[in-house]
């Protein structure tokens, strides 16, 4: 589960790890009303209105009703106007950004809509680093880490230049000890005062991950300011869905918005469903056989639209879900049900099948293979059913045939 930006400061602000000054807006008139307090505390008359959506690139990204107005904007109308003069720009500037829809490098070209924004104080930054936390699955620890290229995508920095990435692997006994941190920030060039704050902020921001099951805490860019802070300008932060049941004011922050509407509609379900690019529908019980029924549809020259594991112990209307997310994609063009009955059985994913056409119709063409547990069972209520549904034996024939029904 990903959450915003301005949700993530919240929680390190709450354990004591420097943020800047910011508040949430969800109209324009909220956005205005954030502008004057944050130039008054902190006495820099610049502010930064920052979209929040779940992606990344919101710097560079622009909008499509408003092509010259950037994603993040910085508003510097405050040094000669005064706070008047910035909460201006604030509005006219919220005008534009609340509603609309943020195209960025992650969300491709159908973009976001922005629902929110988070009006942050301006800093007087000296350096830029990269600071991450994130859970290294073949190692089954968490592991930092930092870079000096700060506000740069870490995937460019991992493919030009590997070498400036830092690493240290979390002893989830001891978490990140004292001599780790140290060797960061020397690997980054920090000293003196500027050292002994990023030590604190990398440690604390460490037992954070631990505490809370991330998948990925990561800052870009953290900034040491002119007066040697070290200060997360920006934070992403990503939570294991399986340890959510132990933080239920994280689980809270989740914003149903920012999500695919089939994914939430699976999730609620018990089921899990992730939406791809392709035009045949996957219905499929179990992971392994899911990806094995996918890599079998690409290798005879087709593309998934989908992976969709209704589970080893669905019912009748897990199964029904299931197939009408799939047939609610435009881009589905045929589906193919895949169900080798063990746990689950034949019979009950034939009666969802039935019952998820009464329902929704079929308009595409449909191929079912069935092994297993009551398949025969499952194949005569398939038949009796008057359905124009084409059998398979095997999983590369099944894979075929619907390759074959959609061209």
């Amino acid at each position: 589960m990903k959450i915003h930006e301005h949700q993530a400061k919240q929680i390190m602000a709450a354990r004591g790890i420097p943020v800047p000054m910011g508040r949430v807006a969800r109209s324009v008139d909220e956005a205005v009303a954030a502008v004057r307090p944050l130039i008054g505390e902190s006495g820099i008359p610049v502010v930064v209105v920052k979209s929040q959506i779940h992606a990344g690139g919101r710097g560079k990204g622009t909008f499509k009703e408003h092509p010259d107005v950037r994603g993040v904007s910085v508003i510097t109308d405050g040094v000669e106007g005064g706070p008047g003069a910035a909460e201006e720009a604030v509005r006219e500037l919220a005008k534009r950004m609340l509603g609309s829809t943020l195209v960025t490098i992650q969300t491709g070209e159908e973009g976001k809509r922005v629902n929110r924004l988070y009006v942050e104080q301006g800093i007087d930054i000296v350096t830029e680093l990269y600071l991450a936390v994130l859970l290294d699955r073949s190692a089954s620890r968490n592991i930092v880490m930092a870079s000096t290229e700060g506000g740069v995508e870490i995937e460019k920095v991992a493919s030009e230049t590997p070498e400036k990435i830092l690493r240290s692997v979390v002893d989830p006994a001891i978490d990140l000890a004292g001599f780790q941190a140290n060797e960061l920030a020397h690997g980054l060039g920090l000293e003196g005062d500027v050292a002994q704050n990023f030590m604190r902020f990398v440690k604390a921001l460490a037992d954070t991950a631990t505490e809370l099951d991330t998948d990925l805490i990561e800052i870009n860019p953290l900034v040491v300011t002119t007066d040697g802070q070290v200060i997360a300008l920006d934070a992403k932060f990503a939570f294991d869905d399986n340890a959510l049941y132990r933080h239920p004011d994280i689980a809270d922050m989740r914003d149903e918005t920012e999500e695919d509407p089939a994914e939430v509609a699976a999730k609620n379900q018990g089921l899990n469903y992730i939406k791809l690019d392709g035009t045949i529908g996957c219905l499929v019980n179990g992971a392994g056989l899911a990806m094995a029924t996918m890599d079998t549809i690409k290798h005879v020259g087709g593309e998934p639209a989908n992976f969709l594991d209704v589970g080893g112990g669905a019912t009748a209307d897990q199964v029904t879900t299931g197939f009408q997310i799939i047939t609610d994609d435009p881009n589905v063009k045929g589906i193919f049900v895949n169900i080798f009955g063990g746990i689950m059985r034949c019979d009950v994913v034939a009666t969802g099948i039935v019952e998820a056409i009464s329902r929704v119709g079929l308009e595409v063409p449909l191929v079912v293979r069935l092994e297993g547990t009551n398949v025969e069972r499952g194949r005569q209520i398939i038949e009796e059913s008057g359905l124009e549904v084409t059998n398979a034996i095997s999983l590369r024939d099944g894979a075929e045939k619907i390759l074959e029904l959609t061209r």
